[in-house]
C-alpha cells in the first residue's frame, strides 16, 4: 500500500504544473502503514500571499486522511490549513466515520518508504501570547514536586520549543537530546506522573514541528502524558 501512495504522490506532482512537495523526515516511524485513506496536500507557493496552497478537493470525510505537508513551511503558515481540514471533518454531520484518523505523512528515511503520525485528537491553539498562559515562570519546581509527590495529580510541565534542537522546562533552557532524562527526573520526584504541554514558535519549521512531535511521542509512558491541545505562540 505504501508504495502504491508513493506513486500516487509523485503522479500527482507531475500532473500538477510539476509542484513539488517535500515530505518531512523521521526515522523508524511507528505506523507505516494505513489503509482506506484519502490525501490532501499543503504545498510550498511563493506566489500566495501566505505562501501556502491547499488541495482538499480529494477528501472523503469517512476515510482515513494522510495530510502531505511541505516541510519548508511554517507553522504559522501551515496551521491554519491544518484545522480548516480538522474542522471539516469534526463538523461534518453525513457520512461520518468516527474510527477514521487523520496522519501527517512523513518520508521515513530508515526504511526508505512513507511513515505516518497521527494527530486526529490534537487540537491546535494559535496565537498564543505565552507570557499570559501557564509557561515556564510559574511550572512547578522540583521542590514544589517533592513536597506533593503522591497526594496530588499528576504534575503539568509546559514544554517549550523555539527550534527542534532546544527546549526549555522550568527556567531552563535544555538541548533536546536531554529530554528524556529530564521528564524521568521529575516522573521520580511525582510517581503519579507528568503531563506536558506543548508550546511551539509559530516560526518554526513544519520539518522542526515533526522532529520534535516524533520525539516526544518516543517518550510517552505510562507517566508521562501529552495534552491533546497544542499551544502555537
Amino acid at each position: 500500500m505504501r508504495y502504491i501512495y508513493l506513486l500516487i504522490i509523485l503522479c500527482c506532482f507531475s500532473c500538477n504544473n510539476e509542484r513539488l512537495l517535500y515530505l518531512p523526515e523521521i526515522e523508524n516511524a511507528e505506523i507505516t502503514e494505513v489503509l482506506d485513506v484519502s490525501p490532501a496536500y499543503i504545498f510550498y507557493d511563493e506566489t500566495e500571499l501566505d505562501s501556502t496552497l491547499l488541495n482538499r478537493k480529494n477528501l472523503i470525510s469517512t476515510t482515513n486522511w494522510l495530510v502531505n505537508v511541505d516541510k519548508r513551511l511554517t507553522l504559522k503558515q501551515a496551521i491554519p490549513k491544518i484545522i480548516l481540514m480538522q474542522e471539516k471533518k469534526r463538523n461534518a454531520k453525513m457520512h461520518k466515520n468516527e474510527n477514521a484518523k487523520n496522519y501527517f505523512t512523513c518520508n521515513d528515511t530508515s526504511i526508505g518508504s512513507l511513515g505516518f503520525i497521527e494527530f486526529t485528537d490534537v487540537v491546535f491553539k494559535e496565537k498564543i501570547k505565552i507570557d499570559t498562559v501557564y509557561h515556564k515562570y510559574n511550572m512547578p519546581t522540583e521542590e514544589n514536586l517533592k513536597r506533593v509527590a503522591g497526594f496530588h495529580a499528576s504534575s503539568t510541565i509546559p514544554l517549550i520549543f523555539k527550534d527542534s534542537n532546544h527546549f526549555e522546562i522550568g527556567e531552563q533552557e535544555s538541548k533536546i537530546y536531554e529530554l528524556k532524562n529530564k521528564l524521568n527526573k521529575l516522573t521520580e520526584i511525582n510517581f503519579i506522573g507528568i503531563h506536558l504541554q506543548l508550546y511551539f514558535d509559530e516560526n518554526l519549521s513544519f520539518q522542526d514541528y515533526i522532529t520534535i512531535r516524533r520525539k516526544i511521542n518516543s517518550l510517552t509512558s505510562d507517566l508521562i502524558s501529552v495534552d491533546f491541545n497544542e499551544f502555537i505562540y
